[in-house]
């Protein structure tokens, strides 16, 4: 049987994710193992081995085109590939399917909705929704998932946009303050004015012990304002990480 041989200049891969840049003018490539790319961008993954199949800069993966050294090198400013794969790894545009870029995006819609769920009740029960019900405003509002954002980051901003077909606020931390001395009333009022509402208030020999419900995003605020006037010595407790009545919100 007669043989099959591939040109030196060409490499073939298989089942390969591909970054892509552009650069004077030029088109590179670089072939990595699928689901590093990201953990490398993360840096959850630091073992460039572990990330690209192999240590080479093409024109085109898919018909294993090796790029030109004089085209490194005037793009570049090196030939030396190990090198240029980082940067393209770093800086380049991961090239996915339409199937896995829907796949990815119903994923990350589903981890915002999960995450509001987590972080928001019904200000009238304060109970929680269940994330289907979450998936679905979201929808309503027509919200669109950015792939290169966090869902975190998405969750706290779909809130707002979700307040306008549904009753929802943030989970209310509960906070116990205690604080001494002569700053303790001027403190107070300060802390009041950040917070839901206060549960309970007692003074004892010039001593505030406050418990109150705040905003999640009023908790480092008030963390820094007691440790800056109080020099240390006001105590900051958390009691509850969230204020939330038990079992899910449903519908009637």
């Amino acid at each position: 049987m007669s043989k099959l041989f591939t040109p030196i200049n060409q490499i073939r891969l298989t089942n390969v994710a591909v970054v892509r840049m552009k650069k004077q003018g030029k088109r590179f490539e670089i072939a990595c193992y699928r689901n590093k790319v990201v953990s490398w961008r993360n840096k959850l993954e630091k073992d460039i081995d572990e990330v690209l199949q192999t240590h080479t800069v093409f024109t085109n993966v898919s018909k294993g085109q090796m790029s030109k050294k004089e085209d490194l090198l005037k793009a570049f400013g090196t030939d030396n590939q190990t090198e240029i794969c980082k940067e393209i790894l770093s800086k380049g545009e991961l090239q996915v399917s339409d199937k896995e870029r829907h796949s990815a995006l119903d994923s990350m819609f589903k981890d915002i909705a999960t995450t509001v769920a987590d972080k928001c009740v019904n200000p009238d029960s304060k109970r929680p929704y269940p994330v289907s019900m979450i998936e679905k405003a979201m929808k309503d509002v027509h919200f669109s998932v950015k792939p290169h954002r966090n869902a975190k980051q998405q969750a706290l901003e779909v809130i707002p946009q979700l307040k306008s077909v549904m009753p929802l606020e943030r989970a209310q931390m509960r906070l116990r303050v205690v604080i001494s001395g002569k700053e303790a009333r001027k403190l107070r009022d300060k802390i009041v004015k950040m917070t839901t509402s206060v549960e309970s208030e007692n003074w004892a020999e010039g001593t505030l012990d406050l418990t109150c419900l705040i905003d999640p995003g009023n908790y480092r605020k008030i963390d820094e304002l007691i440790r800056s006037e109080t020099r240390g010595t006001g105590i900051l407790e958390l009691v509850n990480l969230k204020e939330v009545t038990e079992g899910e919100e449903l519908l009637e």
